[in-house]
């Protein structure tokens, strides 16, 4: 790989995407070949945030590779709750695992860890942002459900402005040709700006819609997601989104025959509980293809070139700049040096992407 941390696909090429795909389904038809393929390696799971699916994801692909975990799955039962700081943590964990899977409700939670630690990091999930493990895992899908990762209609329905699988998801179906989007949310939770972005530098072409009936005939993918409790400011925010988008067999029926219909999990209420028995629900496979590509990423990353830490000073030209979203990790690690990119007569936080003028 020629990158030493997976904390965006962005940070892979095409090429390697295909590879880590080809490996997941080399593993999956025939696992025992790989069953010691890390032994004596440790992965430590770091997860500030509550999770099942991709914690035990991580941890069984581990395991299934004859390798070993450490970690927490609450940060009160760790130091954190006496005050330690994510540098140290960092600092000190990597010191003691060969790979890093963090999970941090911050935005560039992970980009600041993997500045700290000696070990690789993956990107379990930075707050509202992004999520690439779990789009390895949609794709994996994707391409063994419809045979390609081209010239498909994907439609994203529920969550897309604090949706970070639907960020990284589009980010990476983005950069395969043919591919466009039906965004289907309420106005208050559409896609950021950066990620239309994405799209519109990809020449992607992207609809949005605020009804899921009126899209479904059009779809070959459909990726459902869960409002977010906690992502909301308040209850009442979240009571007054929730429910609004609902798959059942009624809209279902306008489906394609080849339709996919994905969910990252955990579900709420926004697919009845009919549509797990339709062929066209993939989402329970979706995890078990994640396992698979978790456990092609170990291999290919632990294969790799040995990690060197670049040394970081907060004396650059940007010392005194505030990123204006409050949900970023240097509102916390105040202590981290300020990074930013420049486009035009704005500034883009190298840690949550978020955009501030100069």
């Amino acid at each position: 790989m020629l990158s030493k941390n997976l904390i965006d696909l962005e940070n892979l090429s095409v090429k390697e995407i295909l590879d880590i795909i080809d490996l997941a389904n080399k593993i999956k038809a025939n696992p025992s070949e790989y069953a010691n393929a890390c032994q004596g390696k440790i992965l430590a799971t770091l997860f500030y945030e509550p999770s099942t699916r991709t914690r035990m994801s991580f941890s069984t692909a581990m395991m299934r590779l004859g390798g070993n975990v450490i970690g927490f799955d609450n940060p009160m039962n760790s130091s954190v709750s006496k005050g330690e700081t994510l540098k140290d943590t960092l600092t000190v964990i990597g010191g003691y695992a060969d790979i890093i899977a963090i999970r941090h409700p911050l935005e560039g939670s992970a980009e600041a860890a993997a500045m700290y630690s000696p070990a690789p990091i993956i990107n379990a999930g930075d707050g509202g942002h992004l999520h690439p493990t779990q789009t390895l895992a949609d794709i994996v899908t994707l391409y063994n459900e419809k045979g390609r990762l081209d010239n498909l209609c994907i439609g994203l329905c529920g969550d897309l402005k604090y949706g970070r699988t639907v960020h990284s998801l589009i980010k990476t179906m983005s950069r395969f040709k043919g591919n466009r989007f039906v965004l289907i949310s309420t106005p208050e939770l559409t896609v950021p700006q950066y990620i239309k972005d994405v799209m519109d530098n990809a020449g992607c072409e992207y609809t949005e819609l605020t009804s899921l009936k009126e899209a479904m005939s059009e779809l070959d993918v459909l990726y459902m997601t869960r409002i977010q409790r906690e992502r909301f400011e308040n209850d009442e925010e979240y009571e007054r989104q929730k429910g609004v988008f609902v798959l059942d067999k009624e809209k279902l029926d306008l489906g394609k025959s080849d339709l996919r219909i994905l969910h990252p999990l955990p579900r709420v209420d926004e697919i009845d509980y009919e549509v797990d028995d339709d062929e066209r629900a993939k989402y329970f496979q979706q995890t078990v293809y994640g396992m698979y590509a978790r456990m092609a990423l170990f291999m290919t990353m632990l294969n790799g070139e040995k990690k060197v830490l670049k040394k970081y000073k907060n004396d650059g030209p940007y010392k005194d700049v505030i990123c204006t979203n409050e949900h970023c990790i240097t509102h916390q690690e105040t202590y981290l040096p300020k990074r930013f990119k420049e486009y035009g007569d704005m500034l883009v936080c190298e840690y949550c992407e978020n955009s501030t003028h100069k």
